[in-house]
């Protein structure tokens, strides 16, 4: 069965994927800033409203680029220690997306390995850092030997889709020893050629419909977690 992981700032979105039987949710905020870490307030209140779905909270301390100073490093540890600290519903499994880079395009270990100890037996997936390194395979191998359980994943620059022989290759390279979570433009009907293409066991998307503004007298929308997109992604699935 292909696993599919919803990736969104909302909420009351975490709930909707959650009903509509999302097997994950990536928690971020500022998602069109690229995704920055989220409030601890927000984790907290996410946490009291859901039962069953995995819970992966991305850990960046800021936008931009991937390559972070000692003091950040310091800040999204302390996120992280205080998040595993929140009360957890007994079915929900909490864990954290990380991931840091070296100036050279390489994987930053120290500053990866620092953030891995502070997850403890959390679930750790690293974010698509990965995919603005110089080589993929050499960095998939780094973050096998550090103990990261899973990838997000392009293949590379673009789309899932303009990666997919990158992704396959990365597949065949992990050998089960690392989770292959594909992200980039997938879509309900590019998924189920996307997965016989590459072999990949698990899907990443933002399910996202564009909403009107809460005031009546407000013509602006704002970006909120589709059941729709979530029902044909998992068809698509053939869940």
């Amino acid at each position: 069965m292909t696993l599919l992981e919803i990736c969104l700032d909302d909420i009351d979105g975490a709930i909707t994927a959650e009903r509509r039987g999302a097997d994950r949710i990536e928690l971020c905020a500022g998602l069109v800033e690229g995704g920055t870490t989220p409030s601890l307030g927000t984790v907290q209140t996410l946490l009291g409203h859901v039962e069953r779905i995995g819970v992966q909270v991305l850990v960046r301390q800021r936008a931009g680029d991937f390559v972070f100073s000692a003091t950040e490093v310091d800040a999204m540890c302390a996120d992280i220690e205080a998040m595993r600290a929140l009360p957890t519903p007994t079915g929900v499994r909490l864990g954290f997306v990380i991931g840091a880079l070296n100036p050279d395009g390489t994987v930053d270990r120290d500053a990866t390995r620092r953030m891995l100890a502070a997850c403890g037996d959390a679930p750790v997936t690293f974010h698509k850092a990965f995919d603005e390194t110089i080589d993929l395979d050499e960095a998939l191998d780094i973050l096998i030997e550090l103990g990261i359980g899973r990838v997000l994943t392009s293949g590379g620059p673009g789309t899932a889709a303009d990666g997919a022989s990158a992704l396959a290759r990365l597949v065949r390279r992990s050998a089960g020893r690392i989770a292959i979570l594909a992200a980039g433009g997938i879509r309900p009907h590019t998924a189920a050629d996307l997965i016989v293409r590459t072999g990949v066991g698990e899907v990443h998307l933002r399910a996202q419909e564009a909403i009107q503004s809460g005031r009546r007298e407000d013509t602006a929308t704002r970006l909120v977690t589709s059941a729709t997109v979530i029902d044909d992604m998992l068809r698509a699935l053939g869940r």
